[in-house]
C-alpha cells in the first residue's frame, strides 16, 4: 500500500513542506504587536503603557523591536511624541482587525454550547424602525445567538470599527475588497412628510414650494432621487440642514418640511400614519446588504444572521409602495 494511503506523508513531500515553512517570513513578536496596537488605539506611549500595565520604556522597547523586525520605521518621533506614519497606520488597521477576529473566535470557543453574541452595526433610523421590531423574530428563529445592535453613521465602514462583527448598509455604501457583502432586501427611498401637509394632487414640481430637510450624512439623497425617479430637479423655497437622517425625520414629523428617506427607516411611521410618501419609492440597484469581513464569512453565527436577514428580506417584498412618480 502507498505511504499516503497508510496515513503517512512520503519523505520527499515532508521535506518540501519543511522547506516552504522555513522560507516564510516569521511573524512579528506578539508582545510587540500588542504594544503597537495599544499605541494606535490609545494615541500615546503613556496611555498605552497604562493599558498594558507596564512602564512607557517597555512600550518603547517593544515598538523598536517591531520596527527592527520589519526593517523600516512605523513611527514618527518628534519632540518626545510618537505618532504612526503611513506604513504604521496601515499595519495598525490590519493588527486591530486581526486581534478583534482572534478575540471573537476565542469568545465563541469559550462559549461553545452556550449563547454567542454578535455586534451588528446598523444605521440608527433603520435600527429603530426596521430591525428592532423584527428582533424577536430573529431570537426565535436562531437559538443561541444574541445580537447587540450598535448604531452607526451611514458613512462608517467595518474598517473604521474593528470591534463590530458585521454591518448592515444601504445602497449608497461601497464595500472594500476585503468585505463580503450580501444583498438581502430592496433599498427604496423617496420624499416623506407629515400626513395631510401636502395639498391633494401634489406633484414633484410642487416640491419647489416646500422646505427641504437635508441630512448632512447623506446630502446626496435628494439628487439621487431626482435622477433615479426620472424627475427634473427643483430649487426648494428653503433648505434646512441637520446632522443626520434621524433628526431630518424628526423634523419632518414635526411638519417642518419634506425630507428624503429609505422606506425601511420609516416603516413604523408609514404604518402609524405619522408620515406619508406622496410619490412612493424608487429602488437602488444594490439594495440593503449584510457586510462582514471575508475572514468571518463562514463563522456559524455570521452565517446564521445572514440567512435570517435573507429570509426576512424576502418576506418584506411587496409590503411598501414602489414608485408612483
Amino acid at each position: 500500500m502507498h505511504e499516503v494511503e497508510k496515513g503517512r506523508w512520503p519523505r520527499r513531500m515532508m521535506q518540501t513542506d519543511d522547506l516552504n515553512l522555513k522560507s516564510q517570513r516569521p511573524l512579528p513578536p506578539l508582545n510587540a504587536l500588542r504594544a503597537f496596537d495599544a499605541l494606535a488605539r490609545c494615541g500615546s506611549l503613556r496611555a498605552a503603557a497604562i493599558e498594558l500595565g507596564v512602564v512607557p520604556g517597555a512600550v518603547r522597547q517593544q515598538l523598536a523591536s517591531l520596527e527592527e523586525h520589519f526593517g523600516f520605521a512605523l513611527l514618527d518621533r518628534e519632540a518626545g511624541r510618537v505618532t504612526l506614519n503611513p506604513a504604521g497606520r496601515r499595519l495598525a488597521d490590519a493588527v486591530g482587525v486581526a486581534f478583534a477576529i482572534v478575540s471573537r473566535a476565542a469568545e465563541e470557543i469559550s462559549s461553545s454550547g452556550s449563547t454567542v453574541r454578535l455586534r451588528l452595526g446598523v444605521p440608527m433610523p433603520m435600527a429603530s424602525a426596521w430591525l428592532m421590531p423584527h428582533l424577536a423574530t430573529l431570537q426565535s428563529a436562531v437559538s443561541g445567538l444574541e445580537v447587540d445592535i450598535i448604531p452607526v453613521a451611514v458613512n462608517q465602514s467595518l474598517t473604521d470599527m474593528p470591534e463590530i462583527d458585521a454591518l448592515i448598509v444601504g445602497g449608497e455604501y461601497r464595500p472594500l475588497p476585503d468585505i463580503a457583502a450580501t444583498a438581502f432586501m430592496d433599498d427604496r427611498f423617496g420624499p416623506v412628510l407629515t400626513v395631510g401637509q401636502p395639498s391633494p394632487g401634489l406633484t414633484p414640481p410642487d416640491l419647489a414650494d416646500m422646505t427641504a430637510l437635508v441630512a448632512r450624512t447623506v446630502p446626496y439623497l435628494w439628487d439621487d432621487w431626482f435622477r433615479e425617479s426620472g424627475n427634473a430637479p427643483v430649487r426648494f423655497r428653503k433648505r434646512i440642514e441637520v446632522d443626520d437622517l434621524t433628526l431630518a425625520l424628526s423634523a419632518a414629523r414635526s411638519g417642518l418640511g419634506v425630507t428624503i428617506a429609505p422606506a425601511a427607516s420609516i416603516e413604523t411611521d408609514l404604518a402609524s400614519g405619522a408620515l406619508e410618501a406622496p410619490f412612493g419609492f424608487v429602488s437602488r440597484p444594490t439594495g440593503y446588504r449584510f457586510c462582514c469581513r471575508i475572514a468571518d464569512r463562514d463563522r456559524k453565527p455570521i452565517a446564521a444572521l445572514r440567512n435570517w436577514l435573507l429570509a426576512e428580506g424576502r418576506r418584506q417584498e411587496g409590503k411598501l409602495p414602489s414608485a408612483a412618480v
